[in-house]
């Protein structure tokens, strides 16, 4: 049976996979302190992304994820862009009701809601990250204009 209560947990869980705070002062604070670097494979084991993939769709150079991997962390920055991968990941997790696997597709292929770019394309400016949330929004609540 479904219930509030499980939903907010589903929601934290997948944040918790990820390694991240689901939301309030404590996402904040690790975003301007910079996300651990396992955040980084744990999107990419979660999502079902190869983490050249992900690298891509975050902007983050191999030489920079070298050095990140040395430091633990990532900058503000790049923490930043990988917070908006997995908004954008949950999000569609959510639209596909929990179908990981679908979810991923759906992040790769061209999307005609999307003048026909592919979503995980569109993630490297908060405005493209911004079109693809409102998009999956609108799917979800049966708006296709």
């Amino acid at each position: 049976m479904f219930t509030p209560a499980s939903a907010s947990n589903k929601v934290i869980g997948f944040w918790q996979s990820v390694g991240v705070p689901a939301r309030g002062a404590s996402l904040y604070e690790a975003l301007h302190t910079g996300l651990p670097f396992e955040v980084y494979s744990n999107l990419a084991k979660v999502s079902g992304i190869e983490k050249s993939e992900l690298a891509s769709a975050t902007v983050i150079a191999s030489a920079t994820l070298q050095r990140r991997a040395k430091a633990g962390k990532f900058n503000r920055d790049e923490s930043d862009r990988l917070y908006r991968f997995a908004e954008v990941y949950k999000s569609a997790l959510d639209l596909f009701e929990g179908e990981g696997d679908d979810a991923t597709r759906w992040l790769r292929n061209p999307v005609r809601g999307l003048g026909n770019k592919r979503p995980i394309d569109m993630l490297s400016t908060s405005a493209e990250t911004e079109a693809v949330l409102n998009l999956i929004g609108r799917l979800e609540h049966g708006v296709f204009a």
